[in-house]
């Protein structure tokens, strides 16, 4: 199954094509097969991680005078759509996920000596790290977060607990989202956030993965910190300045996330139009009947209609103009059309597709991660209601 083509959306140079071109021959290696032994059981792709590493892809957004190529979000995000459409689909697309958003705090606010230091180990992949924002009791509202950071001279003692902290398993390096002033002691909600590049120490910090509906490749996880002993030298940027490195994520990542899930979706469509073309029930191929061409037919059109959005926002981000419009709405278009082209995969498929052999069953579960993360579709639409339309805020 050949994917290597540019999206109709993205302005085509030969640089971007030969990205399209590697990653996929990267990819091809690891089959179907593969991807659904690790989801059984519930291993980490250690072996495609370390491929994208050695082919230089880890580093792709990372800057060149530390090994990375300094590409934009737009050649980030073809390769994980890249990703996304490869057998692996949404877990392959987490297990590298983090090295293309996560560290852009370090880049765009650390030290000199924190640059050298932390970005090439994470090229190489030699270190892997998990991003800790996330908590039980406060959700998408990262003002409320009670995971605190006490000073205690020139170190800072953290206790606290963080939720659905992708590959904390593997990890061991933490990007950490913590409070150094109580909420109830700053002007604004967003003030007295702080962010440290921890490692993750089994004495201070523990880690319990959570069973969860799909992508059981890459471990999800509940995670305890108590008593965590840090230097001032793990504190990215200034004190109590933290929700703003994070707001310099969110865009990317969203647009990471788009390309990814359109990518998923286009895998399973086409698993979907090639099962259509090959199976016969009462005597005529299946793709024959109105009833299996036009659901697919509209999930074409949609992926493609969001797939613009994906490139009309990386474009703008790239150039450095506001971009939260678009990079929500592409998040939000995009996880929907995927979600529907792989249930439709599946009911294509009849009873074969509720079957692990045929693997579309495994697309659908884990294309419901867009939907739900990092921002919910409630959380979109209000953002566009308000941000966009003029709308009262209504939260």
């Amino acid at each position: 199954m050949s994917y290597s083509s540019l999206p109709s959306g993205v302005e085509k140079t030969p640089a971007r094509e030969q990205i399209v071109a590697s990653v996929q021959t990267v990819c091809d290696r690891f089959d179907d097969d593969f991807w659904l032994e690790k989801d059984q059981k519930k291993e980490f792709p250690f072996e495609f991680h370390r491929a994208m590493s050695e082919s230089g892809w880890l580093g792709i957004t990372m800057p060149v005078e530390f090994g990375g190529a300094g590409l934009g979000v737009t050649e980030a995000a073809l390769m994980m759509h890249t990703v996304g459409r490869s057998a692996g689909a949404f877990a392959a697309c987490s297990s590298i996920h983090i090295n293309l958003f996560g560290p852009h705090a370090i880049i765009k606010y650390g030290t000199p000596e924190q640059k050298s230091k932390w970005i090439p180990r994470l090229i190489t992949g030699e270190d892997k790290v998990a991003f800790g924002v996330t908590e039980p009791d406060v959700g998408l509202d990262t003002t409320r977060i009670k995971t605190r950071a006490v000073r205690c001279g020139s170190h800072y003692e953290i206790s606290g607990s963080k939720v659905w902290m992708s590959t904390a398993q593997i990890a061991n390096k933490i990007l950490l989202v913590t409070r150094t002033s109580p909420i109830e002691d700053c002007a604004k909600g967003t003030d007295g956030i702080t962010l440290f590049y921890v490692d993750i120490d089994p004495k201070y910090v523990e880690v319990r993965e959570i069973d969860k509906m799909g992508r059981a490749a890459v471990d999800s996880n509940l995670v305890f910190i108590d008593g965590l002993v840090v230097s001032e030298s793990d504190r990215v940027g200034e004190e109590g300045d933290g929700f703003r490195m994070l707001l310099d994520t969110l865009n990317p990542e969203r647009i990471l996330i788009a390309a990814e899930a359109i990518g998923v979706g286009r895998r399973a469509l086409d698993k979907a139009v090639n099962y259509a073309n090959e199976r016969e029930v009462f005597g005529r191929l299946i793709g024959q009947n109105q009833a299996i061409q036009h659901p697919l037919a509209e999930s074409w059109m949609a992926l493609e209609a969001a797939d613009l959005m994906v490139w009309r926002a990386a474009g703008l981000y790239d150039d450095e103009e506001p971009c939260g419009a678009e990079a929500n709405a592409a998040k939000f278009l995009a996880a929907d059309a995927a979600y529907e082209a792989c249930d439709r995969a599946v009911r294509t498929h009849g009873g074969f597709g509720y079957a692990k052999e045929y693997h579309v069953e495994r697309y659908l579960r884990e294309i419901m991660i867009p939907r739900i993360a990092p921002v919910s579709r409630e959380l979109i639409m209000c953002y566009i209601a308000e941000r966009v339309l003029g709308l009262p805020r209504s939260y």
